[in-house]
């Protein structure tokens, strides 16, 4: 509702009426970008140091 009322500007009526979707495009323009998936080097470097299961 901060979002909607403060910096978008948008009146009571108008906030309501907004459907999921476009209230989460117009939030798309005040958070970070989601960085990709990582690449597998780091995934497996990730995996050797936090493994599942105690490596015995």
């Amino acid at each position: 509702m901060a979002l909607g009322f403060g910096l978008l500007g948008h009146t009571t009526a108008s906030f309501w009426q907004l459907t999921p979707r476009e209230l989460a495009s117009a939030a798309s323009a005040f958070t970070p970008p989601v960085a990709g998936p990582p690449e597998r080097s780091a995934l497996d470097a990730l995996m050797r140091h936090f493994p599942d299961h105690p490596v015995t």
